[in-house]
């Protein structure tokens, strides 16, 4: 059966606002502060050139725009996917937005995760931008 191109763009909108939806209900975050982030696409979990370092030498020896991974826990949420991201050598901000964690996954403040960001450092904050989050086992 062919659809008319109205028809057919109507069903792809009609599909699009219910898939919104449907994330929209779903919390990836659980921590302190958490407000209902949403669930997320998929992503590259293959090897990485991107060093793994710690937050204490990301702060110390980091550059604006360089990539890191870091690893550690998300403690608390600050609204406006804003995260204080903690790795037991210290503490940074974090921006995540809510399509860049685990599609389906809830992450609470308990759980290892590994953050792939560009570090934006700017004369009056220093923080990670994500681009990927992995729950650890």
């Amino acid at each position: 059966m062919r659809l008319s191109p109205t028809i057919r763009t109507v069903a792809t909108l009609l599909a699009a606002g219910a898939a919104t939806a449907a994330l929209a209900q779903s919390p990836a975050y659980t921590g302190p502060g958490a407000q209902g982030a949403t669930a997320s696409r998929g992503h590259y979990s293959g090897p990485s050139n991107i060093p793994q370092m710690t937050i204490q030498q990301l702060l110390e020896t980091g550059r604006d725009d360089q990539y890191a991974r870091l690893q550690g826990r998300l403690i608390s949420y600050h609204g406006d996917e804003h995260y204080t991201f903690d790795d037991g050598t210290g503490r940074i901000t974090v921006e995540i937005d809510d399509d860049d964690f685990p599609r389906g996954q809830t992450v609470s403040d308990k759980q290892q995760v590994e953050l792939l960001g560009e570090l934006d450092k700017d004369w009056n904050k220093t923080e990670l931008e994500v681009e990927r989050l992995t729950v650890l086992p």
